[in-house]
């Protein structure tokens, strides 16, 4: 398969349909070497970190976990 993407001023390009769907994923590497760049598929992430979580906690109170872990004078990152 052969198509053509013009690099945008913000140095974006548009992947066309075709190829897109060739791809089967919308999350893809890029890898730069002597001979080019390649673009891969990669599977989708969303997910995939499920089976590493203990328990399950909603997002607003992992929000306000954060946000009180961030104030409080433990926080290492201060």
């Amino acid at each position: 398969m052969y198509k053509i993407a013009k690099i945008s001023s913000k140095g974006q390009i548009t992947i066309p349909k075709a190829v897109r769907e060739r791809l089967g994923t919308g999350l893809v590497r890029l890898i730069s070497d002597d001979h080019g760049v390649r673009i891969e598929p990669l599977a989708d992430v969303a997910g995939s970190l499920k089976r590493y979580a203990k328990t399950y906690v909603a997002l607003d109170e992992a929000r306000e976990r954060g946000a009180q872990a961030a104030m409080s004078d433990d926080d290492p990152r201060y």
